[in-house]
């Protein structure tokens, strides 16, 4: 991969295609939340779509699959209703060994600003709205809310990076954030480790920080996250760049975006001919849609 602060720059340009239009024209309409791995030859895409809060908000997760990272074929679909949920948010699209395939849904309850995440499972994707469901982060009503899990297996291990929402401060304090690690042996029941990623007090991401995508460098890990200074900018967020030593504690060194844009839920996939990124974007009109972008390979010394 290029140099991860030019990551910033390239989503923040006009060189990109859309992989997924929103579902409908204006405000309230939005394609995007990706989940992207390149597996068994193809880039495989879990997304979200939403209508307007009036009209059913995150009403489905969708799983495609497409041979070039750009047009996509619907493989699966997910809904609010199958989960009992007033709204879903990203999914997280896991492959399984010897087979089968795992999605982390975000699930909001009714009436609540509180979420949960659940588990998702099938020996084909094709099947995965029928899957066996296992509640992973329940979260707990007026404590806490859960949702946009990152996950990563590295061998026998499992780390995800989840957003945790304080519910203690009432509705209108929900929407803080920040990106705590977790570990398992399974991906199923998970053990808290630590805050990975906090909001930086009087800066751009002050009201939150939410991991969407975590890099191994070399002995270094670079995390992409989404921050908005205020809660007026919910839905509206901007992508930073942290790095770190380890896996639990990262620290902001680039970014943001540019204001007045949302970019969000960044995502990669890396195939054998290089990497392709995806993420959510604001459109003129209001709607948001999910573009990709393949990045370009760092030039050898004898290039430069």
């Amino acid at each position: 991969m290029t140099q991860a602060a030019d990551i910033l720059e390239l989503i923040a340009g006009d060189d990109y295609e859309v992989a997924v239009d929103p579902p409908g024209d204006g405000e309230g309409y939005w394609a995007g939340a990706p989940s992207a791995v390149f597996h068994d030859h193809a880039f495989h895409l879990a997304y979200r779509l939403r209508r307007p809060v009036t009209e059913g908000r995150g009403y489905a997760n969708v799983v495609a699959r497409s041979e070039d990272g750009v047009h996509f074929d619907t493989l699966a679909t997910v809904t609010s209703a199958q989960f009992d949920a007033a709204s879903l948010e990203r999914p997280a699209l896991v492959p399984l060994d010897g087979g089968g395939w795992r999605l982390y849904v975000s699930c909001s309850t009714p009436d609540s600003k509180h979420w949960w995440v659940e588990a998702i499972e099938s020996d084909d994707l094709t099947t995965l709205a029928d899957g066996t469901r296992t509640v992973v982060l329940p979260g707990e009503a007026g404590v806490t809310a859960w949702k946009d899990v990152v996950v990563r297996r590295s061998g026998p291990d499992w780390q995800m990076w989840a957003c945790r929402h304080p519910l203690d401060g009432g509705d209108d304090e929900a929407d803080r954030m920040t990106s705590v690690l977790l570990t398992s042996a399974d991906g199923l029941q998970w053990e808290e480790r630590s805050t990975a990623l906090a909001p930086t007090a009087g800066s751009w991401d002050a009201r939150g920080a939410r991991i969407t995508s975590v890099v191994r460098s070399g002995t270094a890990w670079e995390a992409f996250y989404d921050g908005r200074a205020s809660a007026d900018e919910n839905w509206f967020e901007r992508t930073g760049l942290a790095q770190g030593g380890t896996p639990d504690a990262f620290a902001a060194v680039a970014g943001p975006t540019p204001a007045g844009r949302t970019l969000r839920y960044l995502s990669f996939a890396e195939s054998l001919t290089g990497t392709r990124v995806y993420w959510e974007a604001s459109r003129s009109d209001g709607a948001n849609e999910l573009r990709t972008a393949k990045v370009p390979r760092p030039e050898s010394p004898s290039q430069s």
